[in-house]
């Protein structure tokens, strides 16, 4: 049996309704019930679960917020899923934890493998940093995905913003000098269970342990995507804003951007056989599920 944290979460939701649809045994749990602010309520849910495997997808990822609530960042990315580690290490059972791309500054140029020096800009990024380092340190069964430019149909994402925004407003101003990859939150879902389910039937092994990145094939701009996202909503009858490229200069935010966050995810693909999809393969569906949702049909004709 899987437990799920952060159900009320995108990639939480995906994962439910995955495991739903394949028959896989899981326990979701969010807020407040499991709740990384109140360590008390992390050991209730996994004593209760008695879990074979824990995916953790809770994290605190108010990135601007951060700045200047860093307990509460701490909480959900560091101690929080440290205490849920330390409960996967006792059992002796694998731990899924889903980190980012923030832990690095983006200057590299190229894009990032899991050995490159972790620089984070911000404290967001210093906190799930820090849970990374922390996780590895229990010496549980732990596997961490890092991840990036999550969006899916469910939950709050930059596509869903876009859309919202363009529904309003003629012209749209979006960053174009930041590069990196979208990643469908059901794509990253299917990677996470069908790492658990490799680790089922092979057993523990070594090789399994540390960092990985996982995210969509491809790499675009903020502002490339936004694009991309119009076109599709296009095609559903959408009255599509103008999108002007502007600078991350243009764009200031209390949390630094990195730049380049593009990261390699060669390791996932050699240990796991995982791959995930092109980004702009996994666009369409999830554009449509957001127009269908959310209610944004602007048809013209």
């Amino acid at each position: 049996m899987i437990l799920i944290t952060g159900g009320t979460g995108q990639l939480g939701h995906a994962l439910e309704e995955l495991c739903v649809a394949r028959g896989i045994e899981c326990r979701v749990v969010s807020r407040p019930a499991f709740d990384f602010a109140r360590p008390e309520s992390i050991a209730a849910c996994f004593n209760a679960a008695r879990p074979d495997l824990v995916v953790n997808a809770a994290a605190y990822t108010a990135v601007d917020q951060a700045e200047t609530d860093a307990a509460a960042a701490a909480a959900g990315n560091h101690t929080g899923p440290l205490a849920l580690a330390r409960l996967c290490a006792a059992a002796d059972i694998p731990f899924i934890h889903v980190s980012t791309d923030y832990v690095f500054d983006g200057r590299k140029g190229a894009p990032y493998a899991e050995t490159d020096p972790a620089a984070p800009a911000g404290v967001y990024g210093a906190t799930k940093r820090a849970g990374e380092v922390a996780i590895l340190a229990t010496g549980a069964k732990a596997v961490i995905l890092r991840t990036a430019w999550v969006y899916g149909a469910f939950g709050r994402n930059f596509a869903r913003t876009m859309l919202a925004v363009g529904r309003k407003m003629p012209v749209l101003r979006v960053v174009g000098d930041q590069r990196g990859t979208p990643t469908a939150a059901p794509d990253l879902a299917a990677a996470i269970l069908a790492i658990a389910a490799k680790i089922g039937e092979t057993g523990w092994r070594p090789e399994y342990h540390g960092i990985f990145h996982a995210t969509g094939s491809g790499e675009t701009t903020w502002h490339c995507f936004a694009s991309a996202i119009f076109a599709e909503a296009a095609r559903h009858g959408y009255k599509v804003p103008e999108v002007r490229a502007i600078t991350t200069a243009d764009w200031p935010t209390p949390a630094p951007r990195p730049a380049d966050s593009r990261l390699d995810c060669t390791r996932l693909r050699r240990v796991f056989g995982r791959a995930l999809p092109e980004w702009r393969d996994s666009l369409p569906g999830i554009v449509e599920g957001l127009l269908t949702l959310d209610g944004f049909s602007q048809r013209t004709d």
